[in-house]
């Protein structure tokens, strides 16, 4: 990949989507993983107003930390970037009580995940809202064509996805000559929904290395049939979840009334 090149078609991109909308900038939420320091630092190399949002809910005090810190190294560097920090620990807990609690412990845990996403989904478009600004999407390429490992009216919920046909691998590359820190390019993928020290590779069974090379093998029609041991096993994941999770990937379907109906 000729990743300065990239780097600055994402850019120009943004630039003019936005311009083009009569938007006055972008609003993004910080995690504290890859995807959305490099997205944030994209944003910044606009020009545009860019507004960095730390949504924290029962989050792990490492992934506070590197938010912050790119944050301030975002700011130091554009003078178009800014920042506010939103608590929703309470507003989350809050929203919990007032739910039923399912039989199903599992399903139960999950969906209060995907509640996190969501709650945060309608903070940034809040503040989209108010300040007149695009919300921008932090999913690459094998969570969000891949295996839809992402959370449908949450951190689904966007205006534009910038690095949505980069590969994980990719968006490491544009991390590096991006100056993301170190911090953050070490640090294990996770979405941080659970309030643990869990990584994406536990919830989804394999690396994203594994995965980028399951998708390609996958458009390739291979299947686990075609080969042995440990990439059987990862194409096979690949496609259970890929199957799993095309009601997220694909298009809302529409239910088409035959015109002699109407």
């Amino acid at each position: 990949m000729q990743t300065e090149k990239v780097a600055t078609h994402i850019t120009n991109w943004l630039k003019n989507y936005a311009k083009t909308s009569k938007v006055n900038g972008f609003v993004i939420g910080i995690s504290g993983g890859i995807d959305s320091a490099v997205t944030s630092a994209l944003c910044a190399k606009t020009g545009l107003d860019t507004l960095c949002v730390e949504m924290p809910i029962h989050q792990d005090s490492k992934q506070v930390s590197r938010a912050k810190t790119h944050i301030e190294q975002l700011k130091n560097q554009f003078p178009n970037v800014s920042d506010v920090c939103i608590e929703l620990t309470k507003s989350f807990d809050s929203l919990q009580n007032t739910l039923p609690i399912s039989d199903n412990i599992q399903k139960y845990n999950l969906s209060l995940a995907n509640t996190r996403a969501r709650l945060r989904m309608t903070t940034l478009y809040y503040l989209a809202g108010i300040h007149g600004y695009l919300v921008v999407g932090t999913g690459n390429k094998i969570e969000d064509f891949g295996v839809g490992f992402f959370t449908k009216y949450g951190d689904g919920g966007v205006d534009i996805s910038p690095i949505a046909d980069l590969l994980k691998s990719e968006v490491y590359a544009l991390g590096k000559i991006l100056n993301v820190s170190e911090s953050i390019i070490n640090a294990a993928p996770t979405d941080g929904l659970f309030g643990d020290s869990r990584t994406d590779e536990d919830q989804l069974g394999a690396s994203y290395n594994e995965l980028e090379w399951a998708m390609n093998a996958y458009l390739q029609n291979k299947t686990p049939n075609d080969f042995d041991g440990r990439k059987a096993e990862v194409l096979n994941i690949y496609t259970r979840l890929h199957h799993a999770n095309l009601h997220k990937i694909n298009p809302i379907p529409v239910c088409k009334i035959p015109q002699e109906f109407k």
